[in-house]
C-alpha cells in the first residue's frame, strides 16, 4: 500500500477488517500530517524503517499477548509530521469494567 499526504490525516481502521495475509508492507511519504491506525489484539507494527524528521511515533494501549495475526511494516519517510498506533475505541455509553 502507498500512502502520500501533506499536511492531511490519514486513519486506517483494522478493527474488523478481513485478514488474509499475514503481513501488510505500506510504503509511506507524509510531510507534515499523520497516519493513524487503529488495531486489535494481534497486529503488530513495526516502523523500523520509517525515516522520520521532526516527528514523532506513538504507542497506545497495553501490549497484547495475544498471537501475532497481521505484522504492518512502515517505511518511507515522516516529515513534521506523526504515526499514531492505538487499540479500538469502546463504543459510545460504554463504561470500562473495573474489578
Amino acid at each position: 500500500m502507498e500512502i502520500h499526504s501533506d499536511w492531511g490525516e490519514v486513519t486506517l481502521d483494522f478493527t474488523e477488517a478481513v485478514i488474509t495475509y499475514d503481513t501488510l508492507r505500506i510504503d509511506l511519504d507524509i510531510r507534515g500530517g499523520a497516519l493513524r491506525l487503529a488495531t486489535p489484539p494481534g497486529v503488530v507494527v513495526d516502523t523500523d524503517a520509517l525515516v522520520t524528521n521532526y516527528s514523532k511515533i506513538k504507542t497506545r494501549g497495553a501490549v497484547s499477548d495475544a498471537p501475532s495475526v497481521l505484522r504492518v511494516e512502515i517505511a518511507g519517510e515522516l516529515s513534521f509530521g506523526q504515526v499514531v498506533v492505538r487499540p479500538p475505541r469502546r463504543g459510545f455509553g460504554r463504561k470500562a469494567v473495573r474489578a
